[in-house]
């Protein structure tokens, strides 16, 4: 049985069925840091799953209803878990409150002042960015952050303050289950297919997102997207008293001006009506990374947090772990490591390795992530790999999806029209690496390809 709300005040015993996701993962922080019995299943151990046990949360491995906390008051699990899963199964015939992931977030999102950082890419970054500046600012806002920022190094952050910043992730129309005060949305690129069917029912989607701001709050979008608002949501947010504000780089309301590299580093202008702020520098590479900058001074400046201090923690922020995560420099060989799994991702990535490091050969590992994706968008990926001067591709991370028939890292392969070219089994790309000369490396996907660069490492100290 699945319930409409649930007083999470009353909840003593929650039990997550996939709680090694990252998204549940952070949720189950919130809840074991707030005092409750938390207990959780996955499929198989990982370094995040390690990491919540030493933080004392018990997992358990196998699908047995043995394992089962049968006193919980609450169980919530991921769209990623199968329909015959004997744990999610027992759970809803004994009419237990089962909530999904997004649900639960939604009902934090209602009891506080919740910033949403929507967005077909960039959530993670801006979301992440956020947090770390209103909390250099003395904003102590709670995160729920779809990655691992380097200053953190954590998924979760507990602040004491009423805000709360959250990812609004799109999958599944989850973002529909939000409540914000300040949202914003980078991008709308077609994405998820397998969900909405079509890119314009995906952007509906994002409309429905946009709908559930709630009064007198302000929506930060990118200056194109917010052309392809309907005037009809346009009008129902004027009548909820809710301010749209277009972002970009030399165009929209609040722009970054005069983007130039500087010293290894991205330096730009702030520019809107009220500010104009000079010489933001940061570490992090590439225009898509201005663009989430702009939306999280933005929303710091929102928050009335001070134009010098707000210059400062973006200068000092390190980012996120595996985006554009330079994991080895040498005078020789650089190494990067890049969460990119779309089409515009990996083009954002191999743009940013151009730009810092011109004139080196630039080789690129990619796992594609989903048979779906791949069957959307293998012309799509093929033309940006084409960008790279070797390209070594490994086989689809399946993740919670079945193969389908004919689509394989091999239809992209067909694609590529560059001459170093390769098909590669996972286990061998060490090899295949050894025997190569590399100049800069770029390791891209969001599947267990993560596993590599520390391989890599220590390949290289050998």
């Amino acid at each position: 049985m699945e319930n409409s709300e649930v007083d999470l005040e009353k909840v003593k015993r929650i039990f997550f069925i996939g709680i090694g996701g990252i998204g549940m993962s952070a949720l189950a922080r919130y809840f074991h840091q707030s005092g409750l019995i938390v207990t959780g299943y996955d499929k198989t151990e990982t370094v995040l799953t390690k990491k919540l046990v030493e933080e004392g949360i018990r997992i358990s491995y196998v699908d047995q209803i043995e394992i089962l906390d049968k006193a919980a008051d609450l169980v919530v699990y991921t769209p990623a878990i199968p329909k015959d899963h004997l744990g999610l199964n027992w759970y809803q015939e004994n009419l237990f409150p089962v909530f999904k992931r997004a649900e639960i977030l939604g009902m934090i999102s209602h009891y506080k002042k919740s910033i949403c950082i929507a967005g077909t890419h960039g959530k993670t970054s801006t979301s992440s960015m956020v947090t770390y500046i209103l909390r250099e600012c003395g904003v102590t806002a709670s995160a729920f952050i779809g990655g691992i920022p380097t200053d953190y190094g954590t998924n979760f952050l507990y602040g004491e303050s009423d805000w709360v910043v959250m990812e609004a992730d799109e999958y599944d129309r989850s973002f529909w289950s939000l409540s914000p005060n300040i949202a914003s949305i980078a991008s709308m690129d077609a994405d998820h297919l397998d969900v909405y069917g079509s890119h314009d029912v995906m952007k509906e989607g994002f409309e429905g997102f946009i709908r559930k701001i709630n009064e007198d709050g302000v929506l930060f979008i990118m200056d194109p997207l917010q052309k392809e608002l309907s005037k009809g949501l346009k009008s129902e947010l004027n009548k909820k008293n809710i301010r749209i504000k277009s972002l970009g780089i030399d165009s929209g309301e609040i722009q970054a001006q005069e983007v130039r590299v500087k010293g290894g580093q991205y330096v730009f202008d702030y520019v809107s009506q009220r500010y104009t702020i000079t010489d933001f520098a940061m570490k992090m590479p590439g225009k898509h990374n201005v663009e989430n900058a702009l939306v999280a001074i933005s929303i710091a400046l929102e928050r009335g947090c001070d134009p010098n201090d707000i210059r400062k923690a973006i200068g000092s922020f390190s980012g996120v772990k595996r985006r554009f995560e330079i994991f080895c420099q040498t005078k020789d060989l650089v190494m990067i490591d890049d969460y990119a799994h779309h089409p515009t991702e990996l083009r954002m990535a191999i743009d940013a390795a151009r730009n810092l490091y011109p004139g080196k050969k630039l080789t690129g590992i990619f796992q594609p992530h989903l048979f779906s994706r791949t069957q959307d968008f293998y012309k799509e990926f093929a033309e940006v790999l084409d960008e790279l001067d070797e390209c070594i591709l490994i086989p689809v991370y399946p993740a919670r999806e079945l193969s389908i028939k004919g689509i394989s890292s091999e239809t992209i392969y067909d694609e590529l029209k560059i001459q170093n070219k390769y098909l590669v089994d996972k286990n061998k790309v060490l090899d295949h690496i050894k025997s190569s000369e590399t100049e800069v490396l770029i390791v891209l996907g969001a599947g267990d390809i993560d596993a590599l660069p520390a391989k890599l490492k220590e390949l290289m100290k050998k």
